[in-house]
Order: structure tokens, then C-alpha cells, then sequence
């Protein structure tokens, strides 16, 4: 389970050490400025699963507008070479 440690931006310079060890519990720490949340710290490891997926999310969203396009008879269909062609093409 992860925890939520809620620090001022100070500490990225002075306590930067001790915010690590944080972060390597895989726990978060969020970073305040003058009272508000501003960012937040969390591992290597989390940001990476955190983009991939994000890189899944959009993926099945323009899957799903790509089948909706395929349902509509008013879609335009290229053939095959037609297709690479344009590809071909692109700058």
C-alpha cells in the first residue's frame, strides 16, 4: 500500500537523501510550494508503468474510434497499395 508524504519544496535541496528512501518504499511524496501541492516524487519503476499506461489507454481509445470509423458505411476504404502508397508519401 502506498503512502502519501506531503513535503515542502525545501527539502528537495536540503532533505533530497531522506525523500529518496521515501520514494524507494514505493511511497510517494508530494512536493508543496507555499502551501499547495505542486508535484509529486515517486520511483523510476512507477513512472514508467505510469507511461505505459498511458501508451495503453490512447491505444485502445484510437482502436475504438477506428472501429466506429469501420461501422460507418460512409467510411473511404484505399486499397491495399493505395494505402503504402500515401505512406510512402508522407513527409
Amino acid at each position: 500500500m502506498y503512502n502519501a508524504h506531503v513535503r515542502p519544496v525545501r527539502d528537495l535541496r536540503n532533505n533530497y537523501p531522506e525523500l529518496s528512501e521515501i520514494v524507494k518504499e514505493k511511497n510517494h511524496v508530494i512536493i508543496t510550494n507555499n502551501g499547495k501541492s505542486e508535484s509529486v516524487l515517486i520511483s523510476y519503476d512507477e513512472f514508467i508503468a505510469y507511461e505505459e499506461y498511458i501508451h495503453m489507454r490512447f491505444v485502445e481509445k484510437k482502436l475504438a474510434e477506428s472501429e466506429a470509423a469501420a461501422e460507418n458505411p460512409s467510411t473511404k476504404w484505399f486499397s491495399h497499395d493505395d494505402f503504402w502508397d500515401k505512406v510512402r508519401k508522407l513527409p
